[in-house]
């Protein structure tokens, strides 16, 4: 394994990014991931419902909390590319997923802003872009997926995986 590859392994600090083996971005990833798919779920019911104000101020509240995870998420996951090597295809992808996210986190703050002060139900362009940004959400994850699962970017060395295969003593 290259130096350059087992730097990408390791925490820039591991009170800042979660320690070797055990990376924050991961798991603050779920909150606008979750937030988000919750809103347009509840988008879809404001649409569908009779009396759909709460679906509609719930939407718009999960939209914010999405927001913020998605701030905490990627201050943490700034951090885990900047161990990235420039000028390979992990650092290419790493850019590439960050770019995308940076543009999701600005749509969905657009969509927070466009759809303020509905109250009877979300309109067709909120609900538009809320499907749009969770496709991109998905080609975004995909691409973290390949960082962490194909480059093994902030996962443990393999010998220290093979821990867990040992048979118990």
């Amino acid at each position: 394994m290259s130096d350059r590859q087992t730097a990408a392994k390791r925490p820039v600090s591991a009170l800042l990014t979660g320690p070797y083996g055990h990376p924050f971005h991961p798991v603050l990833v779920t909150i606008p991931i979750g937030a988000w798919v919750a809103s347009f779920v509840f988008d879809i019911g404001s649409r569908a419902a009779s009396d759909a104000s709460y679906l509609v101020r719930s939407s718009e509240w999960l939209i914010v909390i999405g927001i913020v995870g998605a701030l905490a998420a990627a201050s943490v996951g700034l951090l885990d590319f900047f161990t990235l090597p420039s000028g390979t295809r992990a650092f290419r992808t790493g850019l590439i997923h960050l770019t995308l996210n940076v543009a999701i986190t600005l749509a969905y703050a657009a969509n927070a802003w466009w759809r303020h002060g509905e109250e009877d139900q979300v309109a067709i362009g909120p609900v538009v872009l809320s499907g749009v940004s969770l496709v991109a959400l998905g080609i975004s994850g995909y691409l973290g997926g390949k960082l962490a699962f194909r480059y093994g970017v902030r996962v443990a060395e393999e010998q220290d995986q093979a821990e867990g295969f040992e048979p118990r003593s």
